[in-house]
């Protein structure tokens, strides 16, 4: 006689009110369902989710297309100016901002972890949500995926964007000449520093706040202003130290700066010094850093100060023809010393 097998009972409550994340929720069942039509659509309905197929059918565009993609690990999920689904957003708009294009179209991507609460991840959509329709970004995609408990830290979100180039797209670092002027769009350090202060439960009051935010209004006003734009670059991991480098490797010339031009934020630099950093090597989120012809650094200033985000832009260097290092600074006592380049993260999972 053959064995009978019995069905295995399954504790997984039958609806989406259980109150955190099942593995049911990632294995293409109904739970699966729930979660997807009840949680995640709902928080960034939009046409392009309907019907929910294996791919979105886009709208062609008139000219070229740029695409970016990225993961975000970010540690806490929560942080001081932030959270991981508003950084996600904006740090794939952003990508496509600095490269010339308009930001169009996002996927959103999400990995949870076994027992994440509910709420912690309907908070996270909310803030997607809020961010997308601040930057006139639409989810058209996505993908849901559930690992057992301790695979994964509660929650990992990657997106893909696509935006249109509109007009010429700056012609990067390699076009960079002596003479060339440095901009930074805002104070530095911020994000890096506000993640260092939540992760660790470091008492600063007030604590550092991330400049997380959309760079595509500063990127646009300069387009408007018509300005000789020679390279953009949002300054993330690494943080200002690694684009002056990689600039200065593309250019073959060496890149000057001055320590006293820098913006750095009271908190920022309290945090600094008390732990032995240096805030150009720290994360930034929301800041860029813009190379223009010579002559063009007040029109460019100005351009940016219509712009709320930007409006604490500042000149910090120029381009000089290639000496004996890459990068050097121009510390306050006059001195002018080789400026190290990041080989690590002095705090990773910034992003």
């Amino acid at each position: 006689m053959p064995t009978r097998i019995e069905p295995i009972s399954c504790p997984v409550l039958d609806s989406a009110g259980a109150d955190c994340i099942t593995l049911a929720h990632g294995e293409g069942g109904r739970l699966m369902r729930k979660l997807i039509h009840e949680q995640i659509i709902p928080a960034v309905e939009n046409d392009f989710l309907h019907p929910t197929d294996d791919a979105a059918v886009l709208p062609s565009c008139r000219g070229q297309l740029a695409m970016s993609t990225d993961s975000f690990v970010v540690s806490p999920l929560f942080f001081p100016g932030g959270d991981i689904g508003s950084l996600a957003v904006y740090g794939t708009v952003n990508d496509l901002a600095v490269s010339g294009a308009h930001p169009l179209w996002i996927s959103l991507a999400l990995i949870l972890e076994e027992g994440l609460e509910l709420a912690v991840l309907k908070r996270v959509l909310a803030s997607v949500a809020a961010a997308a329709e601040r930057v006139g970004v639409r989810v058209v995609t996505g993908d849901t995926k559930v690992v057992p408990r301790g695979a994964a830290d509660k929650l990992f979100i990657n997106t893909t964007g696509i935006g249109e180039i509109l007009g010429a797209a700056p012609p990067g670092p390699r076009s960079l000449e002596v003479g060339d002027e440095l901009i930074v769009t805002g104070p530095i350090g911020q994000h890096g520093m506000a993640v260092m202060v939540a992760r660790e439960g470091l008492a600063f009051e007030p604590p550092p706040t991330s400049d997380s935010a959309p760079l595509v209004e500063a990127v646009e006003a300069l387009r408007n202003a018509d300005l000789p734009v020679c390279s953009l670059r949002d300054a993330t991991r690494g943080g200002l130290a690694a684009v002056l480098h990689e600039w200065a490797e593309a250019s073959e010339k060496t890149v000057l700066v001055k320590e006293e031009s820098l913006p750095v934020t009271d908190e920022v630099r309290g945090v600094c010094e008390l732990l032995g950093l240096d805030p150009i090597h720290v994360a930034n989120e929301g800041t860029m850093v813009v190379a223009v012809q010579e002559g063009f650094a007040d029109a460019t200033l100005h351009a940016l100060a219509a712009v709320a985000g930007s409006m604490h832009a500042a000149v910090i260097g120029k381009v000089r023809a290639r000496g004996l290092a890459p990068v050097v600074v121009e510390r306050l006592a006059g001195s002018v010393v080789p400026l190290d380049e990041p080989v690590g993260a002095p705090l990773p999972r910034i992003c």
